[in-house]
């Protein structure tokens, strides 16, 4: 395991903001009467989203909000790789997935784009400051391989194309819908379904459009406020399906 270090420069202080200290609050209270110290990873983590990465002054801050003493604290946010110790770009930090399933699918070429667009070195800002990239282990989607973590989304099925094109969207200031990028709703086969055949959006059309599945009268079923489209069934069971 590689050492891992607080940056050289650092800013002169961390403050939460009203709506985060509110929300680091409410996660302390769901623990005992001294034990507030079990939300560190869940509160270093909104102040990495605060921030874009965790600053020794926010690492004390939360600190100070759990009565936990400073190395104690950065004891968890050097351990824990999905932490940044260092500045990201300030419109995407990409992850690009580099084991197994995703070497052997294409991992390589995406980190070359990487290098290529961003820089040519992991946890280094590209020129304007706007991304940075670094390769990680394993994030558990194989099946959709390759693929690459941004923010908080999975971005899956990529090729050196839409790569570049999903980089050029969020330059533009565009947020690219997550998931397969080829036209998979999820992680079926690329044939198409074998089983639950009722569910397969592929049969409205090539790219498994909720849209248009929509247009058809398919009912659909929105978690995660209207970020995530499920279907749920069919409205009408005499629907065409060669239209």
């Amino acid at each position: 395991m590689s050492i891992r270090r607080l940056h050289t420069e650092q800013p002169d202080d961390f403050k939460f903001t009203p709506e985060n200290l509110k929300w680091a609050k409410s996660q302390m209270i769901k623990y005992p009467t001294g034990r507030q110290a079990s939300a560190v990873i869940p509160i270093l983590w909104r102040a990495q989203e605060q921030e874009g990465w965790l600053s020794k002054p926010a690492i004390e801050a939360v600190g100070e909000l759990l009565d936990m003493p400073f190395i104690r604290v950065l004891e968890v946010a050097s351990f824990y790789f999905m932490y940044q110790l260092a500045p990201v770009g300030t419109i995407a930090h990409i992850q690009v997935c580099g084991t197994l399933s995703c070497m052997i699918c294409g991992a390589e070429d995406l980190i070359s784009i990487c290098k290529e667009v961003i820089a040519d070195q992991p946890h280094s800002l590209s020129s304007d400051g706007k991304f940075s990239w670094e390769e990680v282990e394993c994030l558990g989607a194989c099946t959709n391989a390759p693929m690459a973590q941004i923010g908080k989304d999975f971005y899956e099925d990529l090729t050196e194309s839409s790569f570049r094109e999903l980089l050029a969207s969020f330059a533009r200031g565009e947020v690219p819908m997550p998931g397969p990028q080829n036209g998979r709703y999820a992680s079926e086969p690329k044939s198409g379904l074998t089983s639950l055949t009722e569910y397969n959006l592929s049969k409205y059309n090539e790219n498994s459009s909720v849209t248009r599945a929509l247009e058809y009268g398919d009912t659909i079923k929105r978690i995660q406020g209207d970020e995530v489209p499920i279907l749920v069934a069919r409205k009408n069971s005499t629907t065409s399906e060669t239209a």
